[in-house]
């Protein structure tokens, strides 16, 4: 017996302002950096046009969008190493990030 899906995937949904803020919201797991955290949360769930937005209310809020990973990783050192991420390491450099 096959099972039947309870949910559809949703691509390229498009995000509202308010929707949008609360991923900074994200609580990060222990020993995550929480900045870090909620940057690639929005990264991996967002459309470039709504993680341009969700950056502006990051850097707003004062956050850091330098912060690194256990790795010492930034967001934009994992995001560079993605063949089709330019307009993502665009919007980073231009809130900043290095």
């Amino acid at each position: 017996m096959a099972l039947k899906k309870d949910k559809q995937k949703v691509l390229g949904e498009i995000f509202d302002d308010e929707r949008i803020k609360t991923f900074l919201d994200y609580e990060a797991p222990q020993g995550v950096d929480g900045d870090f955290h909620v940057l690639e949360k929005a990264y991996r769930g967002m459309r470039v046009e709504n993680f341009v937005t969700f950056l502006g209310f990051f850097t707003a809020a004062k956050r850091n969008i330098n912060a690194t990973n256990s790795q010492g990783q930034s967001l934009l050192d994992i995001v560079a190493s993605h063949r089709h991420a330019e307009d993502y390491i665009t919007a980073l450099k231009e809130h900043l990030a290095k």
